[in-house]
């Protein structure tokens, strides 16, 4: 299946129809209602507005295909012909259900949270320039026509007219929202930066498959993959074997950093993402920065007396800005931590304003870090002089 990695820069988001052969389909249903039940069932739909499943936490070997349909050719080799390097694996792979009772429509959002991201229009240059390097999916089993986008708006700013109707109603169509109309077994693929909105959470029968494809990604635990075919079992362990690789590289990016060493941090940051241009290594710089605070963070010895969302920032993966968790922390010395952090200072606090400020739309409420401006007049360069700061 080829489609046109240009439409999805032009508009943030491409339909892909088909994506589920017809002949698959009613089986795909089947077993994912083996899985609602597994969860919970009725009592467990009954639970917020968007009740969400992960499949490999609950699959056996006869509801596998519930996993490797994200290796199809028709997702997995999709994204790989989309994102800025063919080498993509799968991220989550959720199941989206109905509510037993309506709750109407959510807020519209960018996936997008500057504290633990880049601003906003850090992360769309990087795109423009180099192409994404996360994508989301959604694929429903029945027509589903819930999400709603703003075509192009990955590309821009918040204009001051969304501004305004987001501080006054963020739950209703926003101005050249269109809804993302699928027939079951059609597929949507987006940039997560796109302003997306879930427009009507109602009890109406809904089975829609959530997820996504990254060029980073993490797998903790491979227990789940007993129960898959041995060449999906084998992608798996591949990938296995590929973010430990990342996690290596990550390391020696930090260790440059630590020890000053320019010209490895250069080397680290290419071999990360191959090709990336100059918008795209600043991207990686920034995600670097807020590993180099999570370590920060992990390694204080009053960790357990921090306010909580600190600790959970800290303690919980996030692979695809490069923030591999808790055990990654553990490479580095407490002596390190800090030193690494007072490398990354400078940087961060031209990620931050004096004082609080607030951009509706993201999945964020106020806070000093800047939502859309990259610091200004600051390159590679300035942060490699910044280190004898």
């Amino acid at each position: 299946m080829q489609v046109d990695p240009q439409q999805l820069l032009d508009d943030g988001y491409l339909i892909v129809r088909g994506i589920i052969p017809q002949e698959q389909l009613q089986e795909l249903r089947d077993n994912y209602e083996v899985l609602v039940e597994r969860q919970g069932g009725t009592s467990w739909l009954s639970k917020g507005a968007q009740p969400r499943l992960t499949a490999k936490n609950l699959i056996d070997e006869t509801t596998a295909n519930t996993v490797e349909i994200w290796l199809h050719e028709n997702t997995l080799g999709v994204s790989r012909q989309l994102l800025c390097l063919p080498d993509a694996s799968v991220t989550d792979m959720w199941l989206m259900c109905s509510p037993i009772q309506d709750h109407g429509p959510s807020h519209w959002h960018r996936d997008i949270h500057p504290i633990d991201m880049a601003p906003l229009h850090g992360l769309q240059m990087d795109i423009l320039e180099n192409g994404p390097r996360y994508l989301q999916w959604n694929i429903p089993l029945y027509d589903d026509d819930v999400l709603w986008v703003v075509p192009g708006s990955h590309r821009r700013l918040n204009t001051d007219e969304e501004n305004h109707q987001l501080l006054e109603n963020p739950r209703i169509p926003l101005p050249g929202g269109i809804p993302v109309e699928l027939k079951a077994g059609d597929g949507v693929v987006y940039i997560n930066a796109i302003f997306h909105w879930g427009s009507n959470y109602s009890s109406k029968l809904r089975r829609t498959l959530h997820g996504g494809h990254s060029i980073f990604s993490s797998y903790p635990d491979l227990s789940f993959t007993k129960f898959l075919s041995l060449p999906a079992r084998e992608t798996f362990e591949c990938w296995a074997e590929r973010s430990a690789t990342m996690q290596d590289l990550t390391e020696s990016a930090l260790r440059a950093v630590i020890d000053k060493d320019a010209d490895a941090y250069y080397e680290a940051v290419e071999t990360l993402q191959p090709g990336a241009g100059e918008k795209g290594k600043m991207v990686l710089t920034v995600y670097l920065s807020k590993a180099a605070y999570h370590i920060h963070i992990l390694k204080r010895p009053d960790f357990d007396g921090l306010p909580d969302d600190i600790r959970r920032r800290a303690t919980n993966p996030h692979s695809i800005t490069l923030n591999w968790g808790a055990g990654f922390a553990n490479r580095f010395s407490q002596v390190e931590a800090d030193v690494l952090w007072q490398r990354f200072s400078t940087l961060d606090a031209k990620l931050q304003a004096d004082t609080e400020q607030y951009t509706p739309g993201f999945q964020s409420g106020p806070m000093r870090h800047f939502f859309n401006e990259m610091p200004d007049n600051f390159g590679l360069e300035d942060f490699i002089q910044s280190w004898d700061t």
